[in-house]
């Protein structure tokens, strides 16, 4: 529904009040309440509404400041150039449209040559400006309200990154701006900026440490490194090793690119990124998801890249609007957390019968995934949250984790919003919603409830657990409908007769189909019991009960003990899975599917022992495996599978293409094997 001029007047007003509370708590009281990419979502529908009111910005907007209000715990530096913030973009619709209104105003400003893009990661710590006075150290200022920032020389003169004295270490593009670089050192002023962080290994270590103390760990590098460049003690500051990173050069020495000015600041002795210069906004685009994809090898923390204008002098004519020069911007990843609205909340049936409510809103992109429902858990979660309908919530988001609701924004209310209670009834069933004493999940107890048949049988397909291609909810709600299926055995009685009405089924789809289910008769025994669908019985618990049981037969006979003593398994899961084994109808479901050609692949005896302790990184492209049949067979052999380089780690196993991880693994001093030595490694276990 259309948003009308006077109900965006007063959201407007929701929006700049809530901001300026969370700003004010950051940057003033340095407490965090909620996350950077909340917040970051919050100031971008402003920014939305405010483009289509552009009659009710007003000067104290949000969206018009620069930055924060300084401390007074430090002396005030005005910037000679006001060191002003850029404008976020979270898609690349959002950067097309900022390039075509660039088009249009360079149009109008007769500057119509070809124009180049320099994209650069977008570093997560604390912007500062350093000021050299005949080559020396003098000044190291933070942005502040983006005129006036706060005199932090001392601490940053704790930094390592940091020169103190500038030195010309290689030669430049041109022997022109080399000479006047020399002359500006030894008899002007050179202005650098950049951003001090903590690198992502030395902010583990300092949590570590403080875990060892007892002590509660820090939420996130950057709010450590802006209050550690802020402390009043200079040696406080220089035991949390911060680092630097060069990405401007203020002084003017000669350079027509952006991109110079990265290779003037490393000749100086300054850590810069090498950037891309990008041709087409399709580089740029490229660019960004290479960086998404590679920022958990980077050493420092980004949150997004940084597209420039190359070119110095049109940058230039562009000029500012707002709080932002209009030629460049910072193209965030998708946040792990955003804000939305919760249209209503509607109850889900899950395989085991439990009843979750979710809650439905506007789609939105969490963490690369465009979502519009979240889960809420439990009643119990509800009354935690203080979860109403209308409500303004941020909703997170990490990897393939489904989307949760994290926080209510109350602040945001405007008064018509409604409370939520649980039904009493199955919405799909109409059965009775029970509840144990001990338990806070209401759940649905009828066997034969249609939402939890159809979930089992999607439970049951899906790549985790049989893994039949082709066969999705659709086709199998087409299936049911046709009651054709109703247990996860039907799926292997299917004959072509059966698909060849389904609507966009033909004969190649049909035997493709066919094809997909008989190879899937074959499966390890831990995918086969996730696939069964126990209650309270995931990945890491099945693989488990694999290894430990071996065989089919052992598994249908484990005793309640057998299962308590297993590790991580309590007393409440080891009652789920003992009773569900115990179920005359879920003997029967084992029994179908082996009497219908299902193989199971029992773990190999040895397997267990040989790899119990090791851990293993992957990194490039492989060729005889995927990268989760890699991850099955370490696991098979009591291995583990580590994201990301540890010095715990045992071996780095790399293909085809391999990124940053094989060199911080050699600096660590890990066991680097190519495919084939772990193929070998694979084969010595098996005899």
């Amino acid at each position: 529904m259309k948003m009308i001029k006077k109900d965006a007047q007063k959201e407007i007003k929701k929006l700049r009040e809530t901001i300026h509370h969370y700003r004010y708590a950051y940057h003033v009281l340095d407490r965090s309440l909620i996350s950077d990419g909340a917040l970051d979502s919050l100031k971008h529908n402003l920014w939305i509404l405010e483009q289509k009111y552009p009659d009710l910005i007003t000067s104290d907007s949000p969206t018009q400041r620069i930055g924060g209000v300084s401390s007074k715990g430090f002396k005030k530096i005005k910037h000679g150039i006001p060191m002003l913030s850029i404008e976020d973009l979270f898609s690349s619709q959002e950067l097309t449209k900022w390039w075509i209104y660039i088009k249009k105003f360079l149009s109008s400003q007769k500057t119509n040559q070809k124009q180049e893009f320099f994209s650069e990661p977008k570093i997560d710590g604390l912007a500062v400006s350093l000021i050299y006075d005949k080559g020396l150290f003098v000044l190291a200022s933070t942005r502040g309200d983006g005129y006036i920032g706060e005199d932090v020389t001392v601490n940053a003169k704790t930094i390592e990154a940091i020169p103190l004295r500038l030195k010309l270490y290689q030669s430049l593009f041109s022997k022109e701006v080399e000479q006047r670089l020399e002359d500006l050192i030894q008899h002007g002023k050179i202005e650098i900026r950049g951003e001090v962080y903590l690198s992502k290994e030395v902010f583990a270590k300092i949590n570590k440490e403080r875990i060892k103390k007892g002590e509660k760990p820090y939420a996130n590098s950057r709010n450590l490194a802006a209050g550690s460049i802020r402390q009043l003690d200079p040696k406080m500051t220089s035991t949390r090793h911060l680092s630097f990173l060069a990405w401007d050069l203020v002084t003017d020495i000669g350079q027509k690119q952006h991109n110079e000015e990265h290779q003037i600041t490393k000749a100086l002795g300054f850590k810069t990124d090498p950037g891309k210069i990008c041709y087409s906004l399709k580089e740029v685009v490229d660019y960004w998801q290479r960086m998404q994809e590679e920022r958990e090898n980077l050493p420092y923390p980004i949150d997004g890249v940084v597209v420039n204008i190359n070119n110095n002098q049109t940058f230039q004519d562009l000029g500012v609007t707002g709080k932002s020069p209009r030629g460049i911007r910072a193209l965030k990843f998708p946040p792990e957390q955003v804000v939305t609205r919760i249209k209503k909340i509607v109850i889900q049936i899950g395989r085991t019968g439990a009843a979750t409510p979710v809650a439905i809103f506007d789609p939105v992109n969490v963490g690369g995934a465009v979502v519009s429902r979240a889960t809420l858990h439990n009643a119990d979660e509800i009354k935690r949250l203080g979860v109403k309908i209308g409500d303004i919530v941020i909703v997170g988001r990490a990897g393939d984790v489904i989307p949760k609701v994290i926080k209510v924004l109350a602040r945001m209310r405007k008064g018509n919003e409604k409370n939520f209670a649980m039904p009493k009834q199955c919405p799909v069933c109409g059965a009775r919603l029970v509840r144990k004493a001990e338990q806070v999940i209401w759940r649905c107890p009828n066997i034969d409830c249609p939402a939890r048949r159809k979930n089992l049988l999607k439970h049951f397909v899906s790549k985790k657990a049989f893994n039949i291609q082709g066969l999705g909810p659709k086709i199998i709600q087409q299936l049911r409908e046709k009651k054709i299926i109703s247990q996860p055995g039907d799926i292997f009685r299917l004959q072509p007769a059966d698909l060849m009405n389904l609507e966009g089924f033909q004969e190649k789809s049909v035997k493709n189909l066919i094809k997909a289910i008989e190879q899937s008769k074959k499966i390890d025994f831990s995918k086969f019991i996730f696939a069964l669908g126990i209650p309270q019985v995931g990945e890491k618990t099945a693989r488990l009960l694999s290894t430990e049981t071996k065989s089919l037969a052992k598994l249908k006979v484990i005793p309640l003990k057998g299962l308590m003593v297993l590790p991580d398994i309590g007393q409440e899961t080891a009652e789920a899975i003992f009773q569900w084994l115990r179920q005359k109808a879920n003997v029967k479901l084992i029994n179908d599917l082996i009497q219908r050609g299902v193989k199971i692949n029992f773990p190999h005896p040895l397997k267990k022992q040989l790899w119990r302790g090791k851990k293993f990184i992957l990194t490039g492209k492989l060729e005889k495996f995927t990268r989760e049949e890699m991850i099955e067979k370490i696991r098979e052999r009591g291995g583990k599978s580590l994201s990301s380089v540890s010095s715990k780690a045992d071996f780095l196993v790399y293909g085809k293409k391999p990124g940053s991880k094989l060199i911080k693994a050699k600096e660590k001093g890990i066991s680097i094997v190519s495919e084939n030595q772990f193929i070998q490694m694979l084969n010595s276990t098996s005899k």
